[in-house]
């Protein structure tokens, strides 16, 4: 199951919608992603998808947001802003899925 962190490794309010992961979990903004990363995960190389949003509401029992909380463990990320993008700029000519 998804921990659903609750930031940006940059830094990103926890209920923000635009929340992107990689297959590792890393997390952040969608500016970030998009802005900063060029769709390059600094941690695993991979790409980034939109994080599904648990629902508040359970639709089936045991299920939901109030059964299975998110984390509530905020994840920065070692790398300065320059270190991120620098490592972007190196790997974001080749397709996430041959990285």
């Amino acid at each position: 199951m998804l921990e659903l962190r609750p930031n940006c490794e940059c830094d990103l309010p926890p209920e923000a919608s635009n929340a992107m992961i990689c297959t590792s979990e890393c997390t952040f903004c969608a500016n970030c992603v998009n802005n900063v990363l060029a769709n390059v995960c600094p941690n695993s190389g991979g790409g980034f998808v939109l994080r599904p949003i648990r629902p508040l509401q359970a639709r089936r029992e045991g299920l939901g947001h109030n059964h299975q909380q998110p984390s509530q463990v905020r994840v920065h990320t070692k790398y300065t802003r320059e270190e991120l993008i620098n490592f972007a700029v190196r790997h974001k000519h080749v397709n996430p899925a041959d990285r």
